[in-house]
């Protein structure tokens, strides 16, 4: 297999050595490869971080037909969860916890689209044309599972599937915790299928208060709002705007707890 040398970009979203040095096992060379794939990771980085166009990325990454499959077939073959879900476990270890969380903390987010997109709606209590983004977390905020779809969906239904996803990822998880959106048909399917405790928050006051455990999905999307690319959703299909979410939230973690 030919050696493929690694061509240092400078760019703020570049992965520092010991931030690839976590992930470089996730991305092997392959014995076709014309590019590090190093290279392809930052342009990605660098795409979510920016938020700008796959044709507009820099001329010193590889050529963006080039990063875009690379990107595409992470995404077709799992690629993004499990790095994902490889860095989570690490970050939990790293900060004295069991690798497998063991409570999931769930909310959603609506966001505006830009295009003709797949699975578009009206959020009508926000006042929002576009979609929801539903994820689950851990206690620390680190990203269990992410559900794209319509935003007018109510979340005590649309809830149900990012629970299941991160009960089929983390068969650790002993309960869920939501807001009061979540009563009835949420509390219902979580109890009834997959037996586990839903927690429901109490409303939040008129008056700035923390609430417990609450706050910790808050700071995620928060976390989220770093990445350009998900100003607003701009993927045509769900499943991209789901792997754009666990890109940025992979990147995220690798800045948190790798900095060197």
């Amino acid at each position: 297999m030919k050696t493929i040398e690694f061509i240092p970009t400078n760019y703020p979203s570049d992965l520092t050595d010991t931030q690839w040095e976590q992930v470089e096992y996730l991305f092997p060379q392959g014995p076709n490869s014309e590019h590090h794939k190093r290279s392809l990771l930052n342009a990605v980085l660098y795409l979510v971080n920016n938020g700008c166009k796959w044709r507009a990325l820099p001329h010193d990454y590889p050529p963006y037909s080039t990063v875009h499959t690379f990107y595409r077939r992470a995404r077709i073959t799992g690629l993004w969860e499990k790095a994902l879900k490889e860095i989570v476990g690490e970050t939990r270890v790293k900060a004295g916890r069991n690798g497998n969380p063991t409570y999931g903390i769930i909310d959603s987010q609506s966001v505006k689209t830009v295009y003709a997109s797949e699975e578009r709606g009206i959020d009508g209590g926000k006042k929002i044309k576009g979609r929801k983004r539903h994820i689950v977390t851990d206690i620390m905020g680190n990203l269990l599972s992410v559900v794209v779809h319509a935003a007018n969906t109510h979340d005590t239904k649309s809830g149900i599937e990012p629970a299941k996803r991160a009960f089929q990822d983390y068969r650790s998880i002993k309960a869920f915790c939501g807001d009061e959106g979540y009563r009835k048909s949420f509390e219902e399917v979580v109890k009834d299928e997959l037996k586990l405790r839903v927690d429901i928050s109490k409303k939040i006051q008129p008056t700035f208060v923390i609430i417990p455990k609450r706050w910790v999905v808050e700071r995620t999307f928060a976390w989220m709002g770093h990445s350009h690319r998900l100003s607003k959703d701009y993927e045509i299909s769900t499943v991209s705007a789901e792997a754009m979410v666990r890109i940025s939230h992979l990147h995220t973690l690798l800045r948190r707890f790798y900095l060197s």
